[in-house]
């Protein structure tokens, strides 16, 4: 099973202004409601994470992470860097 993130945003065009910014080019997305990526190495999330809680005055969006199947954490500026330390911990190659 893959790791996975979703992001989810009320505003039209939220998400993929946020991708633009994380990616540093353009990006269009299907759904401008919601975007998923799946991640063969969770250790790559942190980044997204990082630049997500970072800017979270800039995006409305909201991020949910799933590391095992059918189970979803919301990340929030009070629990990002625990999230990322446990990714390191739990992951370490």
């Amino acid at each position: 099973m893959y790791a996975v993130i979703k992001l989810y945003s009320d505003k039209i065009g939220e998400i993929s202004s946020f991708l633009t910014h994380f990616y540093k080019n353009k990006t269009t997305i299907e759904n401008e409601f919601l975007w998923q990526k799946e991640y063969e190495n969770p250790l790559e999330m942190a980044d997204m994470i990082s630049a997500l809680i970072e800017n979270q005055d800039d995006y409305k969006v909201n991020m949910w992470i799933s590391l095992d199947k059918d189970l979803f954490i919301n990340v929030t500026q009070n629990n990002a860097d625990d999230i990322i330390r446990y990714l390191y911990e739990r992951y370490p190659y």
